[in-house]
């Protein structure tokens, strides 16, 4: 069932209940009202009766009864009937429609006014006169007047809440349509969005609903998406054209070694210049599988608390095994508590820090890097400085990009990984990466993360 239909059928429901909940308190009302009106006219003929009969001026039964029988207000099918205090009828209008108990006169007696009702016929009983001239007034009749107005209200509010049910029915359906007219625009617009076609847009209008919002949220989603497949392009157009250089390099080596016929030194040099290559091309497909692993989803990254400066030691150790001509220096600031955690993945921030580390020897003239640990508040700055040559201002935010590499790095061997990839580890941590480079003071890089 479609939405529209549910809150038409919902809509519909509730109003039609409410205004039958309505219409029978309406009946009720009216048919309490009707009884209590006629308890009144017939509590009043039993009292003029009583005071026709047994009045200062009484007029003799005979009469009263001639009068009764002309008189055009009589009710329908009245009958007045008189007992004194021994419970014997003293007058009776002789149509002899009700017959009262001796308890039912005491509790009149008792009470001075009695009403009840035997099937259709209405009865009033009330106490007229004092002691001795103790008179017991019994009148009834049948209102079929007033159940013939019931009768007619009810069916006049059981076909006003039938047509009522079903102009409801009709305007909810109207007005639910006009309320689901922005999902369907919705709908449509979403059937126009392909792979190919990523750069449509939801109209997002000037309103500020629900709609408005999700719209405006749906068109940011398919921004973040356009992005992710343009990167995607990217990653695999510059992968493919980076990994096709060092294998035409090795292709061709090894297609002129079989054509020459060359010394076995200069073969071991071929070998070597291949297995460089080789080498290359590994360090190359290792940065692309760690690239793609860290784009991957967040929540596959298992995080655990990592020792900072402890991780910056063994990285030290481990880049002066890498490059045994390489002078790295490590300088921790002060910390109170003397407690380095941080929240973390520590082969991932291993293998970030080693990317900077290492641009930073390779960057600097002489092969010389300084690291300084320091805290900020709830953060830790890891600040790592090299005296090489001037990065632009302009390349600055390019250098982060996969394969982007600055003016000053046409001539150090490198892909354009590095960077990216301690940029991509520094955001699954919830971290910053910046950099600062001036002409004297040399390049900075910068990454903060947060305590533990």
């Amino acid at each position: 069932m479609t939405i529209r239909n549910q809150l038409t059928l919902l809509f519909t429901a509730i109003v039609s209940t409410l205004l039958l909940l309505f219409g029978m308190v309406l009946y009720f009302v009216s048919g309490t009202y009707r009884q209590r009106e006629y308890h009144e006219r017939l509590r009043a003929e039993a009292t003029t009766s009583a005071e026709l009969l047994f009045g200062r001026q009484a007029i003799s039964p005979d009469v009263f009864k001639l009068l009764d029988k002309n008189q055009m207000t009589v009710l329908n099918e009245e009958e007045i009937v008189i007992y004194n205090y021994k419970n014997e009828i003293v007058y009776e209008s002789g149509t002899d429609y009700i017959d009262v108990s001796p308890a039912r006169l005491n509790q009149i007696r008792l009470e001075g006014d009695v009403y009840w009702q035997e099937g259709k016929r209405e009865i009033a009983g009330v106490m007229v006169g004092g002691s001795p001239s103790r008179f017991v007034v019994l009148a009834s009749a049948v209102d079929i007047y007033g159940f013939r107005k019931q009768r007619a209200l009810i069916w006049l509010l059981a076909g006003g809440w039938l047509l009522s049910t079903l102009i409801v029915f009709m305007a909810g359906r109207f007005f639910a349509g006009r309320a689901l007219l922005p999902i369907r625009r919705f709908i449509t617009g979403i059937d126009t969005i392909t792979a190919s076609q990523l750069s449509n847009r939801l109209r997002e209008g000037t309103g500020t609903d629900e709609m408005a919002q999700l719209t405006q949220r749906f068109n940011q989603m398919l921004d973040r998406l356009e992005d992710a497949f343009r990167l995607q392009r990217t990653f695999v157009s510059n992968a493919s054209h980076e990994l096709r250089t060092p294998l035409t390099a090795i292709t061709g080596q090894l297609e002129v070694a079989l054509l020459a016929g060359d010394s076995e030194e200069d073969l071991r040099k071929m070998i070597r210049s291949v297995l460089d290559d080789v080498r290359d091309l590994n360090r190359l497909t290792n940065g692309l599988l760690s690239l793609a692993n860290v784009s991957m989803d967040e929540s596959a990254v298992k995080l655990t608390a990592v020792s900072l400066d402890d991780l910056i030691w063994q990285t030290q150790a481990d880049l002066r095994r890498m490059r045994p001509g390489s002078t790295i220096t490590v300088d921790l600031g002060p910390n109170e508590s003397g407690n380095w955690t941080v929240n973390g993945s520590e082969s991932l921030l291993r293998t970030a820090l080693i990317n900077l580390i290492e641009n930073g020897v390779k960057f600097s003239p002489d092969n010389t890097a300084s690291v300084q640990l320091s805290t900020n508040t709830n953060f830790f700055v890891v600040q790592v400085h090299n005296n090489g040559s001037f990065i632009l201002e302009a390349e600055l935010a390019e250098i982060f990009k996969p394969f982007r590499r600055g003016s000053n790095g046409q001539h150090v061997p490198g892909h354009g990984i590095g960077l990216s990839l301690t940029q991509r580890i520094v955001q699954l941590h919830r971290g910053r990466l910046t950099v600062q480079s001036d002409p004297d003071a040399g390049t900075t890089f910068s990454l903060t993360l947060p305590a533990f």
